[in-house]
Order: structure tokens, then C-alpha cells, then sequence
């Protein structure tokens, strides 16, 4: 069942990393952080396939903002996990701006071992409150306060992935695209469920999927 799409706040999507700070309220500390984040991610990029070259000039609102919006909709939520984290969006976003907070963690799940490996990199460069399993997601028996995850799978499939999280009380929070209708007709097949669509911030095309009440079709 879906409720209905609430129009857009007016934000303009931050250019720079000034706008962003303004947008979001960062201190200047986790600006620092992000900043250092952003070097080692172009760094990482230069070696290995972490985000398309192109939007490396639009770290600000293409990873950077697309990320912390997610706080906006959860901003009591301490306990995360990010599926198919790969470069770290949305989940290295959220433990920066998290960092020093009493009882924040963010548990990175990613099944190939060198974005692993980068994960690492940044986490411990920036001494993040984050854990990183190198393991498929639906091995995994976490709790957590919310699953996200961004260009992990379609729809169908990821609600497989998020099933044990969800299961155990998790609320979900999905980065998707303009085509986020039809993978959610596609997954209706498979799976009953309750959501509901939020505008993303950061592209006038894309939704953030908020889902819970996982059970399959049977």
C-alpha cells in the first residue's frame, strides 16, 4: 500500500561543499571528514570501479547529499546497516555525520572483498563508528533501527537481501530511480509489503522508498 507522494521541499541541491554544509548543518569537522572522504574516493576510483568517473565533479549532491538526506527521514535512528555499500554511499555519508553521537553504528555489508578493503580505508582514516562485513546480506542476522541501500539490486531482489533486517524490526530506506514504479509492481509479485515514496532531495527523478511489514506472497 503506498501513501501519497508529498510534493518537494524547496532545496536546492548543493553544487559545493559550502552549499552542503549550509544545507545540512555539518560542522566543520565533518566537513573535514567528507572532504578527506572525497580525495580517497577519487584516489580509489583512479585503481578500481567505485562510481562512474563522471559524477566524481558532483560528489556534493550526487553521493554526498543523496546520502544525508536519508537523515531527514530517520533522524532518531542510531543503528544502520547499508547493503551493497560499495563506495560508501549512502553508508560512510551517514557515519560521518553520525560520528561522536551516543550509540551510532553503521554496518557496511559488501560481498566484494577490495571495496571492502577501500571501506577500510576510509573508516579507519576517518575513525568511523562503522563495522564492514565482508558477506552477502542475507547471511547476516543483524538489528538495526534502518536497512538503506542504494544501486544494490532491483527491487525484487533486494527485498531479499533486506529480508532478515526487516524481519527483525528494521524499517527500510531505498535510494531508487525513475523507474522505482515498475520495481515496485515487479517486487508485488514476490513480496506483500507497506511503503511509502518521499521525493529525493538530490534528483528531481529519483524516490526514497520507505518499506516494513515484509512477508513473501505466498
Amino acid at each position: 500500500m503506498s501513501a501519497a507522494l508529498a510534493p518537494p521541499e524547496a532545496v536546492q541541491p548543493p553544487r559545493d561543499a559550502a552549499a552542503f554544509q549550509a544545507l545540512t548543518g555539518a560542522s566543520d569537522a565533518q566537513m573535514a571528514d567528507l572532504e578527506r572522504f572525497r580525495v580517497l574516493l577519487e584516489e580509489g576510483n583512479a585503481v578500481m570501479n567505485l562510481v562512474g568517473p563522471s559524477t566524481l565533479p558532483e560528489f556534493w549532491n550526487r553521493h554526498a547529499w543523496d546520502s544525508a538526506q536519508l537523515l531527514r527521514l530517520a533522524p532518531g535512528a542510531k543503528v544502520w546497516a547499508d547493503l551493497g555499500a560499495g563506495a560508501g554511499f549512502p553508508g560512510l555519508v551517514l557515519a560521518i555525520l553520525l560520528k561522536g553521537a551516543p550509540g551510532a553504528r553503521v554496518h557496511l555489508v559488501e560481498s566484494m572483498a577490495k571495496r571492502c578493503r577501500f571501506l577500510a580505508t576510509v573508516a579507519e582514516a576517518l575513525d568511523l563508528p562503522v563495522e564492514i562485513h565482508n558477506r552477502r546480506a542475507e547471511e547476516l542476522a543483524l538489528s538495526v533501527d534502518i536497512v538503506a541501500a542504494r544501486a544494490c539490486a532491483p527491487m525484487v531482489r533486494l527485498l531479499g537481501y533486506a529480508r532478515p533486517f526487516l524481519t527483525r524490526g528494521a524499517v527500510g530506506l531505498f535510494l531508487k530511480g525513475q523507474d522505482v514504479a515498475a520495481e515496485l509492481k515487479d517486487a508485488a509479485g514476490a513480496w506483500k509489503f507497506d511503503y511509502t515514496l518521499h521525493p529525493s532531495l538530490s534528483d528531481p527523478r529519483g524516490r526514497v522508498v520507505e518499506l516494513k511489514g515484509l512477508t513473501r506472497v505466498r
